[in-house]
């Protein structure tokens, strides 16, 4: 009898290999297709000490050798090469068989996609992957879309190769259709200003703080045995701490200070404007990229000589005012992507529980950190909860940190360090707990030139005033 594999993974550049590496070391016999067969027999000469794998040249041989329901994980870049690889292989596919694109699609073109097969009887799974290729091969964050039926012919094999806390797989059915890539949407978003946080810590300890790069790696690393522990603070004392091997100079020192950007975090910024939820800390985040990238326009304003404050020396004791600053802006940051999921959640009719979905992202992700734990047990106490501000434990370390978050955004503007993300992030805060906000002037404002009506706080109904009449008198609309 001829053997048959568990999953198959088209689509093997270093993701697609150790993703296809990493089901084969969990004793699933993978099939392997790739464009080019000479990637294919690469994988097989080099790791097929690792598991099984079963290698084809075509599309048919690779569907052939797939046990059903056939399982056929797609990895090549989104847009157009997902939807000639969907093209080639739906045809060759029987009803109940199933296509997962676990690259880094967008939400909508994959909602496009589950419909179209969905019509000819295939599952399309849509599924985030976070981790990089190291996550990929040893144990990523995973968060699949698609039907619960298909989850329960899938989910099992990802679980297993899906990172673990506590022996709880970093997996979960996240909800239909294209839930799955919008959650790793958000995800990405997320780790946008996570990063934008840590460089402005970093900025602000250096320029403001006098400390070098070496010093403030120290500093770094005594936060990551504390509550900000995560990835992202551990390999930022990494880099902060390297050395330039050619010229001897701190590694952060000779690398150009234009970061790019490969678009979830504008995809993220994009959602939220259309779902009307203000994600102002990832959007600060995006801008502050593009602010980097505009080397032409940043040189122009060099050369004029854009005036700003007169240095005032180091500043003793920043760097505890700073962790607090970066803890409290941290919280925001998440609070509003969490806010994001939940709001299309109800707009896409996906039910996401969030959660789940901060358990899956305690490991094996980009953004994992010690605090998505308490993220969980948030939503495990109220799984309503319309902000995480609002949470005991939240509410507790942000009031805790308030006054040295104020003192450390001040600082920032008063000597001229640009602080986007602590800014941001405060007046969010700050937005959110007041009991009057102007926009009652801008309401008011719009009625006067354009008659777009307003709500009264001492009755129903919508009213616009007569601004040109005398008397200005109002209507009910």
């Amino acid at each position: 009898m001829t053997q048959k594999a568990q999953i198959g993974v088209t689509g093997l550049a270093v993701m697609g290999r150790n993703l296809a590496r990493n089901f084969a070391r969990h004793g699933h016999t993978v099939a392997v297709h790739n464009r080019s067969y000479s990637r294919t027999k690469e994988l097989v000469e080099e790791f097929g000490h690792e598991g099984t794998f079963l290698p084809a040249e075509s599309a048919e041989d690779f569907v052939a050798s797939l046990e059903r329901p056939r399982r056929v994980v797609i990895m090549v870049k989104a847009g157009a090469p997902t939807d000639a690889v969907i093209d080639e292989f739906a045809p060759l596919l029987e009803e109940g068989d199933m296509l997962i694109d676990a690259g880094n699609a967008h939400y909508a073109d994959t909602r496009r996609r589950e419909a179209a097969l969905r019509e000819r009887g295939l599952h399309f799974v849509g599924t985030g992957v976070s981790g990089g290729e190291e996550g990929a091969l040893h144990g990523p964050s995973i968060m699949p879309g698609g039907s619960k039926e298909s989850y329960e012919a899938l989910g099992p094999l990802l679980e297993d190769i899906s990172a673990k806390v506590d022996g709880v797989p970093c997996c979960v059915h996240v909800g239909p259709d294209g839930a799955g890539h919008f959650v790793k949407m958000v995800h990405n978003g997320i780790e946008y200003a996570d990063m934008q946080l840590i460089a402005e810590a970093y900025d602000l300890l250096r320029r403001a703080g006098g400390h070098e790069p070496a010093e403030i790696a120290e500093i770094f690393r005594g936060w990551n045995e504390g509550r900000l522990g995560s990835y992202l603070i551990e390999i930022t004392a990494e880099v902060l701490s390297h050395v330039d091997a050619a010229t001897g100079k701190p590694f952060v020192d000779v690398v150009v200070d234009a970061a790019e950007q490969k678009g979830t975090g504008r995809w993220t910024v994009q959602s939220a404007l259309d779902l009307g939820v203000p994600v102002s800390g990832i959007a600060e985040a995006v801008f502050a990229r593009a602010l980097s990238g505009g080397t032409d326009v940043r040189k122009a304003a060099v050369e004029a000589g854009l005036p700003g404050p007169s240095p005032t020396g180091g500043e003793a004791d920043l760097k505890d005012a700073v962790e607090q600053a970066l803890f409290a802006s941290k919280i925001v940051a998440y609070a509003q992507g969490f806010q994001q999921i939940q709001a299309a959640s109800a707009e896409y009719g996906w039910d996401i529980d969030p959660g789940a979905t901060a358990r899956i992202w305690r490991a094996g992700c980009i953004i994992r950190a010690k605090f998505l734990n308490h993220i969980t047990e948030a939503y495990q106490r109220n799984p309503q909860l319309p902000t995480l501000l609002v949470d005991d434990y939240f509410l507790a370390a942000v009031s805790g940190a308030q006054d040295a978050w104020r003192r450390v955004v001040a600082l920032a503007a008063t000597q001229g360090i640009p602080a986007p993300g602590f800014s941001s992030a405060l007046a969010y805060y700050d937005g959110l707990r007041a009991e009057r906000l102007p926009a009652a002037l801008v309401q008011g404002q719009r009625d006067f030139f354009g008659a777009h009506t307003y709500e009264r706080v001492d009755r129903d109904g919508k009213f616009h005033t007569l601004w040109a009449a005398e008397g200005r008198a109002e209507v009910a609309s």
